[in-house]
């Protein structure tokens, strides 16, 4: 196949991997469980599918994990569950375009991992992003909106350190797949959850059905497509096509239960996801005269 066609598949399997993640806010949404209980039952259901899929491929789905993993781990499971307890709080827009707000975290901290110092071009990314997230905050605002705002953006920097911690990984044991930190972070978030999660935990066959899905699909495939499509991609392409998911996320909740963000939440979400595109993209050189 043609560097192209890699291309093309790579971009076409991250955009899979969107799709399914962006059904989280509606399920999350009709689901008569608590965050807990969801984020229980649905991480546990992935890594046990994640886990099963790198088994049948021959691959080792629990290698001893070393310091490294165990932050990958720990941050992808600050990821997922500060998102399903701010998705119960406040509207799903919210919650995910609060989420992606993790590049204004990786702005600082991408540079000074890297040694590199910050560029104006980041300070603008950074300052757009900042107003943008305010206009989250503008109107009326119950305790239960104010806290799922915050998880939501505990959720971004989770997300950011997840993704350093991801990058370090693969950069420092290049011959290691890091799908055993994956494995590893679902099931740490089901022995976090499991304590609060399994007082009066006895969902309908219904409720089962949806969680199956969730950890099966929305999470399990879901994380294969993307593993697989980012061995097509540059990082700035999987950037721009995950941006889908925040996309998607309040357009399924509408359609599914009628939701919808406030005027000023639509503005910021745009804001951000505009800023992350126009961040993602390789800067302009000057013409030499």
């Amino acid at each position: 196949m043609t560097g192209h066609g890699n291309s093309v598949r790579g971009a076409a399997l991250v955009a899979l991997a969107a799709l399914l993640w962006s059904s989280s806010g509606l399920f999350i949404k009709v689901l008569p469980l608590s965050a807990l209980q969801i984020a229980f039952a649905r991480s546990l259901v992935a890594a046990l599918t994640i886990a099963l899929v790198v088994k049948l491929r021959g691959g080792r789905p629990f290698p001893r994990p070393d310091a490294l993993s165990w932050a990958c781990a720990l941050t992808y499971a600050g990821v997922l569950i500060f998102f399903v307890a701010a998705t119960k709080l406040t509207t799903a827009a919210n919650a995910i375009f609060l989420q992606f707000s993790a590049t204004i975290y990786l702005v600082f901290l991408e540079p000074w991992l890297a040694g590199r110092r910050v560029a104006g071009r980041d300070l603008v990314a950074v300052a757009v992003c900042l107003g943008a997230m305010g206009l989250f905050f503008i109107g009326k605002l119950g305790a239960g909106t104010l806290t799922g705002n915050l998880l939501g953006m505990a959720s971004g920097l989770c997300l950011a350190l997840f993704s350093l911690t991801l990058k370090l990984q693969r950069d420092r044991r290049s011959g290691v797949d890091p799908i055993g930190a994956i494995i590893l972070g679902n099931l740490l978030v089901a022995v976090l959850c499991a304590p609060m999660a399994l007082r009066g935990f006895q969902p309908s066959l219904g409720q089962a059905g949806i969680l199956l899905y969730l950890g099966v699909f929305q999470i399990g495939i879901a994380y294969l497509f993307f593993n697989a499509g980012m061995k097509h991609l540059s990082a700035t392409a999987a950037v721009v096509t995950g941006t889908l998911e925040a996309v998607l996320n309040p357009i399924w909740v509408f359609l599914g239960i009628g939701e919808r963000p406030s005027a000023w939440a639509l503005l910021g979400g745009t804001l951000i996801l505009g800023t992350i595109a126009w961040y993602s993209l390789p800067p302009r050189r000057p013409a030499r005269l």
